[in-house]
């Protein structure tokens, strides 16, 4: 079957490089959003801003699915590092997601965790390992690890602090844990892969206003890499 591959970001500054790339494309208004889609290599794309947050991200990535019918998903976009070895500009794959703002812990249930539900959602072995290649040949550095995200923007340290205790995550951001919950539960391979553009902390609003931009470029060209070897 031939791919049909849907490619997300969270604000507009996330796809912007990704439609320069690609060159030509049809715009589709639907559920209140603007889809982009275009045939790039032989290969069918369908790109998006689903805007900022989970049920945005939700929305956007089940009509790219159901609507569009894509087969993948690559989300590019920018995150907050938590893990001190993360840097501004450095590259995070998702290993897993959570939600890291989802409590219900009063009733016995652990940190992200609702009954049928999982507190970490897997990314595809795949679609990571043609990551570390593609990072390979562009002699990039690609960090693997868990991704928590939440309805709030942190700049808190006891917040963060928060997140590490329960998810062990090495980075945050706003949009991924839902798209997860999407994907998995339709079977569609996706991919989450985010340049840290701030690290959480009392500057983090500062530090994102100064680094989003150049962040999702490296994020969004190395995605289009991506893409480049999926359709090979």
């Amino acid at each position: 079957m031939m791919q049909k591959i849907a490619i997300m970001g969270a604000m507009p500054e996330e796809i912007a490089p990704i439609l320069e790339i690609i060159g030509e494309y049809k715009s589709t208004e639907y559920a209140g959003n603007i889809y982009y889609e275009a045939t790039y290599k032989g290969c069918e794309i369908v790109v998006a801003y689903s805007k900022i947050g989970k049920v945005f991200s939700t929305l956007t990535a089940a009509t790219m699915i159901e609507h569009f019918a894509c087969t993948t998903l690559l989300f590019s976009g920018v995150a907050g590092g938590i893990n001190p070895s993360l840097k501004i500009g450095d590259l995070i794959v998702a290993t897993k997601l959570s939600q890291h703002d989802l409590d219900i812990t009063a009733f016995g249930h652990p940190m992200g965790y609702v009954p049928g539900g999982s507190v970490f959602i897997d990314t595809s072995k795949e679609l990571i390992s043609i990551a570390k290649t593609v990072a390979s040949e562009l002699e990039k550095t690609l960090k693997e690890g868990v991704i928590a995200t939440g309805d709030q923007f942190v700049h808190n340290e006891t917040i963060k602090e928060n997140i590490v205790k329960h998810f062990n995550a090495d980075a945050l951001e706003m949009e991924g844990g839902s798209v997860a919950v999407v994907c998995d539960a339709l079977n569609i391979p996706f991919f989450i892969l985010r340049a840290i553009s701030d690290t959480a902390d009392t500057d983090a609003s500062f530090s994102f206003d100064e680094f989003m931009e150049s962040s999702a470029v490296i994020s969004a060209e190395f995605v289009m890499k991506m893409v480049d070897k999926i359709i090979e």
